[in-house]
């Protein structure tokens, strides 16, 4: 029987040619391409390329929605910021991806899936790590770093087998995007100290040119983004509209030297104005609604599960169980945040909830104030009691 391969299918140069490659090694190739919001080609041109570059199947999945619901809401109830700046737009979607890819494989009796990710990223470990945690018997390949094939290896290849993809131009960028944001990296950008060009954004515009604020209320039911400006929406399209809104004002560009996994510093521009606007008003929310031994915690959840998406462990055991926590946290996150959105920030200007811990009567230092500050010189007493003894050990030494 002949062996049978998915590959992960963007409709580019690279993974075009992986077809023909993996071909030539004698198996059937299963192209599946996932839409995760990324833009560009329509799904059913990208499915008859694949086709035409030689794959026995072809399929395409609009996991827009999925995507929203399943990938990038419990990052937004997880507050998630890698090293405290990227939300993780990437490291998002592999796991997306890798689902669509393992069923894929399951339907057609495929004992191998590809990949075009190189060796030196995150998206490898990403992918071959989330397959052998839903598919432990699928074997993974990756054409662009087990078989050495450079970006003129493909044209020529490309050209040779005249594959129905264009091998002309080529960005100077390397470009991963998706609804939940943009990644950009290469060329000049790999100098830590050229400063990004205006022509490297797409999804903002230059947050210095003068225009009018923007004002926005998001409402939260139970950590999802539910309404904006009194309006229901999907999580998908909380996003999309923030994406537009946001990004029109500029916010939500990253410029990171950030840890790869693999060991290296690598540097990355990153936009995601729907994303930061989103996490920046459920944190506020949080601050008002969430119990603070709680909050604390919650903290160092965020880290870890952060850490845990992006290095490729999103169906790991531990990253299960903080889902468990973060869900339990986010009960109370309800209500109501006014954000301004201007000169590519984000400002929180009002919140409002039902849930709300704030008790004006305890804060306030007018009049009604119902606070028994007496209660506080015993309460400072027995609080540093333990270092004034210590203290006091400390001086007799």
């Amino acid at each position: 029987m002949t062996e049978r391969v998915v590959l992960a299918y963007s409709g580019g140069l690279d993974t075009s040619v992986c077809i023909g490659w993996i071909a030539e090694k004698g198996a059937e190739v299963i192209a599946v391409a996932v839409d995760v919001g990324q833009g560009g080609e329509d799904l059913d041109v990208i499915r008859k390329r694949a086709l035409a570059c030689g794959a026995v199947e072809a399929e395409v999945a609009d996991a827009k929605d999925e995507f929203a619901d399943e990938y990038c809401l419990p990052a937004i109830k997880a507050n998630a910021l890698y090293m405290d700046r990227y939300p993780l737009v990437s490291a998002l979607s592999r796991p997306a991806i890798v689902k669509h890819l393992v069923a894929a494989a399951a339907k057609h009796g495929a004992t191998t899936v590809a990949h075009g990710c190189t060796g030196k990223g995150n998206d490898q470990v990403r992918f071959e790590a989330g397959i052998s945690s839903l598919a432990p018997d699928l074997k993974c390949i990756a054409p662009v770093r087990d078989y050495a094939m450079t970006r003129d290896k493909a044209i020529a290849f490309c050209e040779e087998k005249k594959l129905p993809i264009a091998t002309t131009k080529k960005s100077p960028y390397s470009i991963d995007q998706n609804v939940f944001g943009r990644a950009v990296e290469t060329g000049f950008l790999e100098d830590i100290w050229n400063a990004p060009i205006e022509d490297v954004y797409e999804y903002t515009r230059n947050p210095a040119t003068p225009r009018e604020a923007d004002e926005v209320v998001i409402t939260f039911e139970e950590g999802v983004p539910v309404a904006l400006d009194g309006k229901p929406v999907t999580v998908l399209q909380a996003v999309q509209q923030l994406n537009e809104r946001a990004g029109a004002q500029g916010i939500g560009r990253i410029d990171l030297v950030e840890d790869r996994l693999v060991g290296i510093k690598s540097r990355e521009v990153y936009e995601a104005p729907g994303a930061i606007a989103l996490i920046t008003a459920h944190q506020e929310l949080e601050n008002v609604t969430v119990e603070r031994e709680l909050a604390r915690y919650k903290r160092q959840v965020e880290q870890r599960w952060g850490e845990l998406v992006y290095d490729g462990l999103w169906f790991s055991p531990l990253k299960r169980a903080l889902d468990g926590f973060i869900n339990e946290a986010n009960q109370q996150v309800s209500g109501d945040i006014r954000m301004t959105l201007h000169g590519g920030r984000a400002v929180v200007t009002g919140r409002r909830s039902e849930q709300s811990l704030y008790d004006f009567n305890l804060a306030t230092y007018d009049t009604g104030d119902t606070f028994d500050q007496s209660l506080s010189k015993g309460f400072i007493e027995l609080f540093g009691m333990s270092s004034k003894i210590a203290a006091r050990r400390q001086s007799r030494a």
